[in-house]
């Protein structure tokens, strides 16, 4: 009877398995579909589909020259390098300062809380690309003079990731015992001690699960990282780009060159997907 229910308690549906299984089989078609594709020819790419070699794996032309190509041909090396200079600051500026935002939010009383807090939720919705030109003007030669630079970047990245991990954060947060906040403002605790040893360790779960999310649109950035990086340090992404020429000369180099640049957010995924879900959903439902 024991092997018919699931941690929690709950019967196991052979229906729900079944269908789970299915549909993350066909969300793992396409993935599947470049996999190939990246070993074969551009001949034999293009005069048969990736399922003729999936199916008959004797009679296709398997190579791993893509992979050299691309790592090669527009020095992968350095755009890793580059990616992660910007992607580790760009999510852990957000999350400091956000941070201190939503404790404030939750656990602090202030004038006009709520319509600060219904701001920040309506900056959520603005486009990011309605900003590319204010922004060109602000950290460009006429402005800051800093674009090109790292730290126009990390700014841009920081201003658009702040609204959304404040909004989670400020979820998690509500769903955390606030006697806990109380008994330590008894006990003589500032705020800002309040929250380094208690708040805090307390939302590991929904700073890890942002991060993750942070971190992932970040490396695969590619307006941003177009825009405001020069060619000697852009990202991964951008150099992926460059792989195909303006007559479709590489494209047999693509499938290669996006499978190498999902390493490094691969193992950042399967490090933290724990978090994930109990650090997005905390503070969804309450009452």
């Amino acid at each position: 009877m024991s092997r018919k229910l699931m941690k929690d308690g709950r019967p196991r549906s052979p229906f729900s398995i079944t269908v789970m299984a299915l549909l993350a089989l066909l969300w793992s078609i396409p993935t599947i579909g470049l996999l190939i594709t990246s070993f074969r020819t551009r001949d034999d790419a293009q005069s048969s589909g990736w399922w003729t070699a999936l199916f008959n794996p004797f009679g296709a032309n398997w190579t791993a020259s893509n992979y050299s190509g691309a790592w090669t041909g527009q020095d992968f090396g350095s755009g890793f390098i580059n990616s992660l200079v910007v992607a580790i600051p760009a999510t852990i500026i957000p999350i400091m300062f956000a941070a201190f935002a939503a404790y404030a939010f939750t656990f602090m009383d202030f004038r006009f809380k709520e319509l600060f807090f219904l701001l920040i939720i309506a900056v959520m919705v603005v486009p990011i690309q309605v900003s590319f030109q204010p922004m060109l003007g602000i950290l460009g030669p006429r402005g800051l003079g800093i674009s090109g630079q790292y730290i126009a970047v990390w700014l841009l990245h920081t201003g658009f990731g702040m609204p959304l991990c404040i909004y989670t954060l400020r979820n998690y947060m509500s769903t955390l015992p606030r006697s806990v906040v109380e008994s330590a403002k008894i006990d003589g605790c500032s705020h800002y001690q309040t929250f380094w040893r208690l708040v805090a360790p307390m939302s590991i779960p929904a700073i890890a699960a942002f991060a993750t999310l942070q971190f992932l649109w970040v490396w695969n950035d590619l307006l941003v990282a177009k825009l405001f990086l020069k060619s000697e340090n852009t990202t991964v992404i951008v150099k992926l780009q460059q792989l195909l020429g303006t007559q479709g000369q590489g494209q047999e180099l693509l499938t290669a060159g996006a499978f190498i640049s999902i390493i490094v957010p691969m193992i950042v995924f399967v490090t933290l997907q724990r978090f994930m879900i109990r650090g997005m959903t905390s503070g969804a439902v309450k009452g």
